[in-house]
């Protein structure tokens, strides 16, 4: 059974940090790419970041380069996003995405975890 958990949001005031954790079981996990989502009150769903499997290459998002992460540990199938500087609009759901095209198509989604930025 593919279990993607997610862990460590909370509420955080303007400037701080939080680190996020998604725990994967079910499958390879070091043959996936693995990414991070978020979905803000009323807006869509938006990539945040990604790290590949074998290389470790990350991309981001514009509005979170320079202050957010994207780490992973394949020996603990573990994937992780260290958020600094946070802002009120980081507020969302962050939801775990683990992604495999070849050779059959393979995506699997977290519940999420909310992180809300507030004074």
């Amino acid at each position: 059974q593919v279990q993607l958990v997610e862990s460590g949001g909370g509420l955080v005031q303007p400037g701080g940090s939080l680190r996020l954790s998604c725990a994967a079981s079910g499958f390879t996990f070091s043959m996936y790419v693995m990414s991070w989502y978020r979905q803000g009150p009323g807006k869509e769903r938006e990539l945040v970041a990604s790290i590949t499997s074998v290389s470790g290459s990350t991309n981001y998002a514009d509005p979170v380069k320079g202050r957010f992460t994207i780490s992973r540990d394949n020996a603990k199938n573990t994937v992780y996003l260290q958020m600094n500087s946070l802002k009120p609009e980081d507020t969302a759901v962050y939801i775990c995405n683990a992604l495999r095209r070849r050779p059959i198509r393979s995506d699997y989604w977290g519940q999420g975890t909310q992180v809300t930025v507030s004074s």
